[in-house]
């Protein structure tokens, strides 16, 4: 397998600053997603790594191996990588035997090492029984399956995969994200992923590099992303969230425009915060710090999407589906707050206290 360290990599396209400064290393055997908006120059970096574009400055190496930076640079035929794009690009004309095969038949590979070879690859991605079938037989999920066979058949030491589920439904695009981590965990190669879909990237990842333009913002595990995000955009970006104007005391912070509720607090900042609540850490509870009128609730199923007005504000709730029932009728509700997340409001958003009520 392989590990990509990044050196102090910048990439301009002009007077266009699209990447800055990205110095990290990708581990051996880690499933990395690159995440962000469109145009944070995610692909780019994705790109540099694959060999189809310089940096302007900076290193790159794939394991020990400088690949670019400065006079050096191996083109992506000769780095090992095996990559996936968002379009499958599988051959029409081809049964999927041959489509996965190509790689090895245009390097001369001996017929039964590439028969071998095929066939791990189809039982990995469960696409045995379908050999002979072509392309337009085939689903979307199934085709995307044999694109990511194709990319793994020569063993490449580093997989890159961008947007690879953008064109699936919403089932399958699901259903794919559980193949996928299951394929990088029995094949132990190294995955770099690029998407801008936020429950991807936190099904999917060991780490992620969250970049808003070409800057990154955050990288940690899913888990401490969500938890402890270093800044607003962090917060906002994964998961769902509403920010409140605050007035930070001691023992207290005071919401004005909610009528001035009051939520305990126990940290150091003092004047104006900006509070950060996401929907699922309110609780409907009869002791609750807020009360407020129910303008709306949804039904989904697994959860109830709930709108309460509270002074002039509207606060979302992400309740348990199973008490639909109870909201029914009912105008006035109180909610207290178990989790919530303080920023300064001074402009040096990265100043963050996570507190726990």
């Amino acid at each position: 397998m392989a590990s990509v360290k990044i050196s102090h990599i910048t990439k301009s396209f002009g007077d266009n600053l699209v990447l800055k400064e990205f110095n990290d290393t990708f581990r051996d055997g880690e499933f990395v997603t690159l995440l962000g908006p469109s145009g944070c120059g995610k692909t780019t970096m994705l790109r540099i790594i694959a060999g189809f574009e310089k940096p302007t400055s900076g290193e790159l190496y794939l394991d020990d191996l400088l690949v670019s930076g400065g006079k050096t640079f191996i083109p992506p035929e000769k780095r090992a990588i095996g990559m996936v794009f968002q379009s499958y690009a599988v051959w029409p004309h081809m049964n999927v035997f041959d489509n996965i095969a190509y790689p090895l038949a245009i390097r001369h590979t001996a017929k039964n090492e590439i028969r071998q070879n095929v066939e791990r690859v189809l039982d990995i991605v469960h696409l045995k029984q379908y050999a002979e079938r072509y392309p337009n037989q085939l689903s979307g999920g199934q085709q995307q399956r044999v694109a990511l066979a194709r990319a793994l058949v020569a063993a490449p030491g580093l997989l890159l995969l961008d947007e690879p589920l953008s064109n699936l439904d919403a089932k399958l695009r699901e259903s794919m994200r559980f193949e996928i981590k299951e394929i990088q965990k029995k094949t132990g190669i190294t995955v770099v992923y690029v998407t801008h879909d936020q429950t991807e990237a936190m099904a999917m990842s060991d780490r992620i590099f969250l970049i808003n333009r070409g800057v990154v913002q955050q990288s940690g595990t899913p888990e401490e992303i969500y938890n402890r995000p270093v800044n607003q955009f962090v917060a906002d970006f994964l998961g769902k969230v509403d920010f409140f104007k605050g007035i930070a005391e001691e023992g207290r912070i005071v919401i004005p425009s909610m009528g001035g509720p009051v939520l305990p607090y126990h940290g150091d900042l003092r004047g104006n915060v900006d509070v950060a609540i996401r929907p699922e850490n309110i609780l409907f509870r009869d002791d609750g710090e807020l009360c407020g009128a129910l303008e709306a609730h949804y039904y989904l199923g697994d959860v109830e999407d709930c709108r309460v007005r509270v002074g002039d504000e509207i606060v979302r709730v992400i309740a348990d589906g199973y008490g639909h029932a109870s909201l029914n009728g009912r105008k006035e509700v109180r909610m207290h707050v178990r989790d919530m997340m303080v920023f300064k409001d001074d402009g040096a958003l990265d100043e963050i206290l996570m507190i726990r009520t």
